[in-house]
């Protein structure tokens, strides 16, 4: 590259001190020359921010008074980022751990065509080193999103979207589209924020060349991690589905309660009450 775009990292902290730490030593050993790395953190309560602080002076820091979610949190950090006329911007799971080369290998693809937008590394589990999202798909008819795991040869290609966990994204989608839509607390912001890149006539690309590992921690709350996705998912469908498909979309989310309650009734699912919950929300918010 004759030049190295500046590339502001975000770091969204909530109550990672597990991790933290090694995400950020991994963050700093990668050779891309030109970054700035943020912790943006949710009024942390397990002493993690005070970790950072302590232990990474090259840090800068933004601590919320209140845990906002992903999109809001991670968009007080874009806002940031942008105000000091980044080129890019990352944001970056407290769980992952990076490549050393990741980054570079990322803003190579990136510059490489203007049309590119949001681009993704292979994300690798962190635990078994297996594949955990080399592709993102979006299923209208079964209303969900689906990672693709399988290994490409391609050096790099389109997905239909890109995880938020890792997503650099060029200043210019910002700049066009807006920030991430923050009716998302948690989960599908990054699909939503995808498609819209890619209405506005941006590429999202995955990069096969460029690995993170993601050390996945929402599987240890699974009653919020559901209500989440639910609740969150059905935001996005809402939002999202094309005019023809919306009268099938509304009889299968009444044959989803049904089945709902018929398993909240019967005891059948464990977190059954948790999707209930995540309905009854979504029907008396206003979105």
């Amino acid at each position: 590259m004759a030049k190295f775009p500046k590339v502001y990292i975000i770091i969204l902290n909530y109550n990672g001190k597990d991790f933290l730490k090694k995400c950020l030593l991994s963050v700093f050993k990668n050779d891309y020359p030109n970054f700035e790395t943020i912790l943006v953190d949710n009024n942390s309560t397990d002493g993690s921010f005070e970790m950072a602080k302590s232990a990474f002076s090259k840090l800068n820091f933004i601590k919320n008074q209140e845990n906002l979610g992903f999109s809001s949190g991670c968009n007080v950090g874009i806002r940031y980022s942008l105000e000091r006329m980044a080129d890019y911007v990352l944001l970056l799971n407290n769980d992952l751990e990076v490549e050393k080369d990741f980054l570079t290998r990322l803003i190579q693809v990136a510059e490489s065509d203007e049309a590119i937008g949001v681009l993704s590394p292979l994300i690798f589990n962190g635990y078994t080193k297996k594949i955990w999202f080399s592709k993102g798909k979006i299923s209208w008819w079964r209303m969900k999103s689906i990672h693709q795991k399988t290994i490409k040869t391609n050096d790099y290609y389109k997905s239909s979207f890109i995880k938020g966990c890792s997503m650099l994204v060029k200043a210019a989608v910002f700049k066009k589209i807006g920030l991430l839509d923050e009716d998302y607390f948690l989960y599908w912001e990054d699909a939503d924020f995808s498609l819209r890149s890619r209405k506005a006539g941006f590429k999202n690309i995955v990069v096969t060349s460029s690995w993170v590992y993601h050390f996945e921690q929402s599987q240890k709350n699974k009653d919020s991690k559901i209500y989440w996705l639910v609740i969150s998912g059905l935001i996005f469908f809402k939002k999202n589905t094309p005019l023809i498909l919306r009268p099938y979309m509304q009889i299968l989310i009444i044959l989803r309660r049904i089945k709902n309650t018929a398993d909240v009734y019967f005891k059948r699912n464990k977190l059954a009450l948790s999707v209930k919950k995540a309905y009854k929300d979504f029907s008396d918010a206003k979105f």
